[in-house]
């Protein structure tokens, strides 16, 4: 595997998927928000309403995708045709907007159907890239390496999300900031498509063995009890991960509105490049540290690091002290991800790497942004923080997302001790069915 791994071609395709796919997620996670804050509402609770609905819908896809994929054993197909449909529906959230909800059912709130509108087609696009990406290619991944360099595939892929902010940041934020939100969603998703078409004709499966049992039975087998008591440590690993997402969803999805309308940083798409390129370069100089010491070894250490970030960003006002506290917070962060994806994937039955997909959705994605974005409104609206934008009072994130964050993470100290004591090796998950 290792021999295989190291062959330009893989590699070729973990960046190319891994970054495609996290720059979808970027106008998904971040700028969508963005796009419904400035031009249908400010609401923070219809922000976070949005977020935990496509989080139910990309969890529910990738249980049945990941499932299906493990017994086909053909990634490809998932892959390669679910990034040109994620693409296309990427494309279409520029066609919604208040006037045109007003001009299609004018005897209805115009706002609130432009809501529901999104939060529609944003579930539709949570569930086909979600069949894509996190099913399809993360169980591609899971095939393609071992527990020898799973850390620096992890570290390259946690650094993916970080990289497609920054191309989104420093070549596309102009369209947003003109309000040019059809073309900017049309560029994202004609790429996205693109890439799929590419990985149709150039994307090879890699062997891994299939999992016997009926289909239903191999989408419920990993919610058991009954599996989580064979499997102690991975259902702890990704208790781990749950902690983590819930902590970042706390003030991820309010970050460019806070550093954009709080921090009042004009220059905000420099502070936030400059925070991606070093969180970037830790991360990937991090990774092949987690295969050195062991991914398990190294959860609390980085995850104590993400946590002095999020302390450090509390009082962060001026332009150097967000970079460098961003810098801090943000490589925790990431490493804290490879750390727990790197150990999740060194804990997966072979025959099961799509099946455990869509375990690790529930855990790292689902509850993560069902609760965090909404404690993070509870916090937003609880500081009543507000700023004018013609002539209109708008409610604006708070530096206490980033101390709320701080304390949910320190919850991650019990998982991380256990994973060091619980349980043995994982065993199979097939059915005995």
């Amino acid at each position: 595997m290792d021999e295989r791994l190291a062959k330009p071609r893989l590699w070729t395709w973990v960046v190319l998927l891994g970054f495609t796919g996290q720059l979808a997620w970027t106008v998904e996670n971040m700028y969508l928000n963005v796009f419904v804050y400035d031009t249908i509402t400010d609401s923070p609770t219809a922000l976070a309403a949005i977020v935990a609905t496509s989080a139910v819908a990309a969890t529910v896809a990738t249980l049945l995708a990941g499932a299906a994929s493990d017994r086909s054993g053909r990634r490809r197909e998932f892959i390669a045709a679910g990034y040109v449909l994620w693409g296309a529906c990427t494309a279409g959230f520029g066609l919604v907007s208040v006037d045109a909800a007003a001009s299609m059912l004018p005897m209805l709130d115009a706002v609130v159907v432009a809501v529901i509108a999104i939060v529609v087609l944003d579930c539709i696009m949570s569930i086909l890239g979600s069949a894509a990406n996190d099913a399809a290619f993360n169980a591609w991944v899971t095939d393609s390496t071992n527990p020898g360099n799973r850390g620096r595939v992890d570290g390259v892929l946690a650094t993916m999300p970080l990289l497609a902010m920054l191309l989104v940041f420093g070549a596309l934020d102009p369209l947003t900031k003109g309000g040019h939100w059809s073309l900017f969603f049309s560029i994202v998703g004609g790429v996205t498509a693109l890439v799929g078409v590419v990985a149709w004709f150039g994307l090879r499966d890699s062997r891994a063995p299939r999992p016997g049992g009926r289909y239903l039975s191999s989408v419920l087998h990993g919610l058991r009890p009954s599996t989580a008591r064979e499997h102690p440590r991975l259902y702890i690993a990704l208790v781990a991960w749950a902690i983590l997402g819930i902590s970042t969803q706390v003030f991820l999805p309010y970050l460019i509105i806070y550093v954009q309308r709080y921090l009042d940083i004009d220059g905000y798409a420099i502070v936030l490049a400059a925070v991606l390129l070093g969180a970037a370069v830790i991360s990937v100089v991090g990774g092949r540290v987690l295969d050195r010491v062991g991914p398990t070894r190294a959860i609390l250490p980085v995850v104590a690091m993400y946590a002095l970030g999020l302390l450090l960003m509390f009082p962060a006002r001026g332009m150097l002290a967000v970079i460098g506290a961003g810098i801090v917070m943000m490589s925790g962060f990431m490493l804290g991800v490879a750390a727990i994806s790197a150990t999740v994937r060194n804990l997966t039955p072979p025959d099961r790497a799509g099946q455990v997909q869509g375990l690790r959705m529930i855990f790292a994605v689902l509850i993560p942004m069902v609760i965090g974005p909404f404690l993070g409104a509870a916090v937003i609206a609880g500081a009543d923080e507000t700023f004018v934008e013609l002539g209109v009072v708008k409610q604006v994130p708070s530096p206490w997302i980033f101390l709320t964050a701080a304390a949910v993470v320190t919850l991650i100290v019990l998982p991380a001790m256990l994973l060091r004591t619980a349980g043995s090796a994982p065993k199979t998950l097939e059915t005995t069915s």
